[in-house]
């Protein structure tokens, strides 16, 4: 594993963890993170903060047992796929839910400068009630 897909690996283990500075670690400055487009937290978000703040802090405040399961990293040099599945349980209506997920990475100078994420929006929405 080259190791930008072991800088990604790593930031999926930290997530295992809970480990929100672990995960956070190597994203540049300016790092640009989109969700996908009718994923509840659909946008871009500019910096490690906003993701945390707009991303992560809600999952965690959202949802029981959410978790990313990565079952294949593809390892293309500066870009780096992670192909899994999400899963969890609404906090606020108990539905519970899983959906395939595909995370593309962009990295530079060992920095994570770049995130997309394609999933099965229509999967996680029917767990929040937006049926």
């Amino acid at each position: 594993m080259n190791h930008n897909a072991q800088i990604i690996a790593d930031h999926y283990a930290a997530s295992g963890r809970g480990d929100l500075t672990g995960m956070i670690a190597p994203f540049a400055a300016d790092i640009r993170w989109t969700e996908a487009a009718g994923f509840p937290y659909a946008g871009t978000y500019v910096g490690p903060q906003s993701v945390a703040e707009h991303v992560f802090k809600r999952i965690h405040d959202e949802w029981d047992d959410y978790t990313v399961a990565i079952d294949e990293l593809i390892d293309g040099g500066d870009t780096v796929v992670g192909i899994g599945t999400y899963s969890g349980t609404n906090k606020f209506t108990g539905r519970s839910f899983a959906a395939r997920v595909a995370h593309v990475w962009r990295l530079a100078g060992g920095e994570v400068v770049a995130f997309e994420q394609f999933t099965d929006t229509e999967l996680v929405n029917r767990a929040i009630g937006d049926d």
